[in-house]
């Protein structure tokens, strides 16, 4: 099973694993990862699951479509590589992912 390393504001990292398909917001969620909120279970409609997608995995993704960007838009914190994790399915191919967590998710 592909590995996801989700790193809260504070350093704090979590390693966990995921099935592949597996949204990374899903992964968050059942591993009660603090920072991911996903008050909309993934459908991209409230930015609450925000991380920023460290390289080399973030130049492999394919770019955010426009509704996920409209979302991304409106978050705090967003940096170049902010991404809404219920968008990303995790794969073998982005095993060992890191997705850091910005400092608030409101």
């Amino acid at each position: 099973m592909p590995k996801v390393v989700f790193v809260e504001h504070s350093g704090k990292a979590h390693t966990v694993e995921g099935a592949a398909g597996q949204s990374l917001m899903q992964v968050a969620v059942d591993h009660m990862i603090p920072g991911i909120i996903a008050d909309c279970g993934g459908s991209a409609s409230c930015g609450t699951c925000h991380g920023y997608v460290q390289e080399p995995w973030n130049s492999q993704l394919a770019p955010a479509d426009d509704t996920e960007q409209s979302m991304l838009d409106g978050v705090l914190y967003g940096e170049a590589n902010s991404r809404l994790t219920c968008q990303i399915r995790l794969s073998e191919e982005l095993d060992g992912i890191e997705v850091r967590l910005p400092k608030s998710q409101i």
